[in-house]
């Protein structure tokens, strides 16, 4: 049987299981009582469904297993393949896209080539997908049956409409690829990127749907005070911290899928001992680490609003989650963050190596690691430092005096956006290193970069100090003027170099493959991190509930509802993390098999020729 039977056999098989657990977890027997009032939208309805107290509270148990650990790790799983099949179709479409609009034949081959290898491994990562949804919804259903009989009656009618979704997109990503050869040519071309674009509005319509009962369990919405359902299904979906969730885990998705072509690009390159191999693994990974940084910057953003969301919405959530039980493990995150903006940096530094004369940055990329170094101090130093009693009585506060104000999101807030815009002077620098820039309005071009980014992070700074003067409730609100000024320096500081670069003069070509390995290492850190952070914020965000499966409506009545310390949840991340490796490089040798012998057989003769004419494009 060949690798594209084995694909849609994989396709089927999980569709044919996922979708009857589904279907099936959302049975159950309507009641109908007296109208009653929205618990957070404060309308009237009737109750449609069980209360949540009402629903069964045993949990069945196995010797030698512990229930929440084994849904911990098929769930991780499940969100992890699941960001990964949502990325990688979309990754596909837009290197379609600029294959079409590319002038060199040779280059705009290797662009569809890409996109196409992409989406056979977004194939099978949904089979693996599926498999994995159909393994944690049976789980719930044998683990924890109370808890699925209320859910699964609360959103019975969005199950046949998510069912219909989860087919539909796995149909059209199998139609996406397997015409890929078939609608090649002319006007095909077009028609076949609308089947991507469907196949994607599918991917992110699962998304929202999935997010809703993620949002659901720790904002509900849409049911009254005992948990019944009110009939309004939008209620329901619409929950308060929907929005952000899903703005939130979009960008993580997006980064997810670029983290592991970042790091197989990084291993192809390592292992390969063919220069043109190297050469076109080099420019993989090149790629994608900027599509990493395009949705890493506004990570942070993202961030900040699902937890004033949070806040918004129950302020003892947002307390527990950065001030009180779980803060520890947002300090843990920020050494984190500050490990992937430093990893991407010193790749880009590591990056001059391609171009011609690109060294002679080196002094300016030393002055903003040393930037990078600083901000990272500020921005993982904790409010509160772990103390004995002895120590705080001669200290005379539970916080330092001086460690303690960089603890708060005022100054937190200003150090990664500083880190933000240093990041993106980076990637301009790089983009300049092998260029002689020859419009006539240069020098005034540099002294309005310049001057963007000096006004900017003086306003960021000033901005951070000021909110030391302010109150709390005030000082939260900072957060916007301080975001709106990074945005700013981004897009004017991108813009203008844009504009100077436009009929500049070329160095040298780019010598795809010439950079250091310890950039490509690099590359590794940043992907593996990237990983991990994932897993951690998402155990922040199910942790925030605490004792409840449905916030202050389902109570957690297992033996298992203790939180857990932070070193056990941080084995439990790294164990999800490597696992999800294994899983990912195991998935990504099963595709290359049909193709293989291609591979060898046309990049030896190819690979010279299609990178210098990728170079030539890339200095026009």
């Amino acid at each position: 049987m060949s690798m594209a039977s084995r694909f849609f056999l994989l396709v089927v098989v999980g569709a044919l299981l996922f979708v009857p657990t589904l279907l099936w977890a959302g049975v159950h027997d309507p009641s109908l009582t007296q109208p009653t009032q929205d618990i957070y939208y404060k309308t009237e309805g009737t109750p449609q469904g069980p209360a949540a107290a009402g629903s069964p509270s045993g949990y069945p148990s196995w010797q030698l297993l512990d229930n929440r650990v084994f849904i911990w790790v098929v769930t991780q799983q499940h969100t992890y393949f699941g960001g990964f099949v949502l990325a990688l179709p979309l990754f596909a479409l837009l290197l379609e896209l600029l294959g079409v609009l590319r002038h060199d034949p040779q280059v705009a081959k290797r662009y569809d080539d890409l996109g196409r290898d992409i989406l056979r491994v977004g194939v099978l990562s949904l089979s693996v997908t599926a498999l994995l949804g159909s393994l944690m919804l049976s789980a719930f259903i044998a683990l924890y049956p109370g808890f699925m009989t209320y859910m699964g009656s609360t959103f019975r009618n969005m199950m046949p409409f998510y069912a219909a979704v989860f087919v539909g997109e796995a149909l059209l990503l199998v139609l996406y690829y397997y015409s890929w050869d078939r609608l090649a040519a002319g006007g095909w071309k077009w028609g076949h990127m609308s089947i991507g674009v469907l196949a994607n509005a599918m991917g992110v319509l699962l998304l929202l749907l999935a997010n809703a009962w993620a949002s659901f369990m720790m904002a509900p919405a849409g049911v009254n005070a005992q948990g019944q359902f009110l009939g309004n299904v939008w209620h329901l979906l619409h929950s308060p911290l929907w929005n952000p969730l899903n703005a939130h885990r979009f960008l993580a998705d997006i980064m997810s899928g670029g983290a592991v072509v970042v790091a197989y690009s990084a291993y192809r390159f390592l292992k390969t001992p063919l220069q043109e191999e190297r050469a076109y693994y080099d420019w993989v990974g090149y790629v994608f680490i900027v599509v990493m940084v395009c949705a890493l910057l506004p990570m942070p953003f993202a961030g900040y609003w699902l937890m004033r969301s949070v806040f918004e919405f129950r302020q003892e959530m947002g307390m527990t989650m950065m001030g009180g039980l779980l803060s520890w493990l947002f300090v843990v995150q920020a050494v984190t963050i500050g490990a992937l903006f430093l990893g991407i940096n010193y790749y880009i530094w590591q990056s001059l190596g391609r171009l011609h004369d690109g060294k002679r940055f080196d002094p300016y990329f030393k002055l903003i690691v040393g930037g990078l170094m600083v901000s990272f101090l500020v921005w993982f130093t904790p409010h509160t430092i772990a103390m004995t009693p002895g120590e705080m009585k001669a200290i005379g506060a539970a916080q330092h005096p001086v460690i303690g104000q960089f603890g708060v999101m005022s100054a937190k807030n200003g150090a990664i956006n500083v880190m933000i815009c240093l990041t993106v002077l980076s990637y301009l620098l790089y983009r300049r290193a092998n260029r002689i820039i020859t419009v006539p309005w240069a020098p005034a071009g540099n002294i309005a970069i310049g001057a963007l980014f000096l006004t900017g992070l003086a306003n960021i700074v000033w901005v951070a100090v000021y909110g030391f003067y302010i109150p709390a409730h005030v000082r939260v609100g900072l957060s916007v003027p301080q975001g709106a000024t990074t945005a700013t320096i981004l897009i004017g500081g991108v813009l203008i170099n844009h504009f100077m670069l436009k009929g500049s003069q070329v160095r040298g070509p780019v010598q795809w493959g010439k950079i250091s390995v310890r950039g490509m290492v690099a590359l590794f850190g940043v992907a593996a991190t990237f990983s991990w952070v994932m897993g951690l914020m998402g155990y922040i965000r199910s942790a925030g509930r605490l004792g409840w499966h449905v916030n202050e409506l389902m109570a957690d009545l297992s033996p298992w509802a203790f939180t857990p310390p932070i070193t056990f949840a941080a084995k439990m991340v790294t164990i999800n993390m490597v696992l999800f490796w294994a899983s990912v490089f195991c998935m990504f040798w099963l595709s290359t098999q049909d193709s293989k012998v291609a591979v060898e057989e046309d990049k030896p003769t190819e690979g010279v020729a299609v990178m210098q004419a990728f170079s030539r494009e890339e200095s026009m």
